[in-house]
């Protein structure tokens, strides 16, 4: 009885496996491939059409409002706050800051402990284009892939440039140059530390954290990722490895899509 019960385990064991190897082969497969991200600017992201698709399904206006910049064309002082706020140690990991999980959880236990989650910028950058904001196992099993294949196919400048030209910043702002000519009336490459703390503070939730009317909790981060910043070196503007990628294409600014017609 007992052997016959340890060969319907092992059975199953092997089944499971076997079909747990399937779904993370159709996984790997059905992936879209990141390498011509080395040369090309990603036209949309998976977040802009979610927020186009909820705007449409609560019969309003959808209005993007998204510039592509080149990465020598964003403030350092931006480029070192969110470095701060986001990911500290982007340039040393290979997409995955083992150290930081470990310390989030444990700050998790404290009140106002981390000023950041455990995603690192290669995490966020994959799931802002390519997937939702579900947290369900498989989403974020997902997302461990895609952020290999990003870290592999592409350089750490390249995927800093484009986070900051892809991520959500506010109500229909996607992107660093937006996202600072609607907050201080002025380019990227010309925002001041101050601004550029407020702006990566927002990142957390951009969607209730406004630079342009700062909530007591972001006022708080813009101070401690300001008193970081002068710890942290600016990124380089040219890249270590890799050849610069081809000259920009600016998206379209502003994009109005009107809502759906009356049933």
């Amino acid at each position: 009885m007992a052997r016959r019960s340890r060969t319907a385990w092992s059975r199953w064991l092997v089944g499971a496996l076997g079909v747990g190897f399937a779904y993370l082969a159709w996984v790997y497969l059905t992936l879209p491939d990141v390498r011509v991200l080395a040369t090309t600017n990603p036209e949309t992201t998976a977040f802009i059409e979610i927020r186009r698709e909820e705007a449409h399904d609560a019969g309003k206006s959808f209005t993007l409002r998204r510039r592509w910049v080149p990465y020598s064309r964003i403030s350092n002082h931006l480029k070192r706050a969110v470095i701060v706020a986001e990911d500290s140690a982007f340039f040393e990991h290979d997409g995955l800051d083992y150290k930081q999980i470990r310390e989030s959880i444990e700050d998790s236990l404290e009140d106002g402990g981390a000023i950041r989650g455990a995603s690192t910028i290669t995490q966020q950058l994959a799931k802002n284009l390519y997937l939702s904001e579900s947290r369900n196992p498989a989403r974020k099993l997902t997302e461990l892939i895609i952020t290999r294949r990003l870290e592999t196919a592409l350089s750490k400048r390249r995927i800093f440039e484009i986070y900051l030209n892809s991520i959500e910043w506010g109500d229909g702002i996607f992107g660093c140059e937006a996202a600072a000519r609607a907050y201080f009336g002025k380019s990227a490459a010309d925002l001041g530390a101050a601004e550029a703390a407020m702006m990566a503070g927002a990142i957390i939730n951009p969607r209730v954290h406004s630079p342009a009317r700062p909530t007591r909790r972001l006022l708080r981060r813009q101070q401690i990722i300001l008193g970081r910043m002068g710890r942290t070196a600016p990124p380089a503007d040219t890249p270590a490895a890799a050849p610069a990628p081809a000259p920009a294409t600016a998206a379209p600014s502003p994009e109005t899509v009107p809502p759906p017609p009356p049933s």
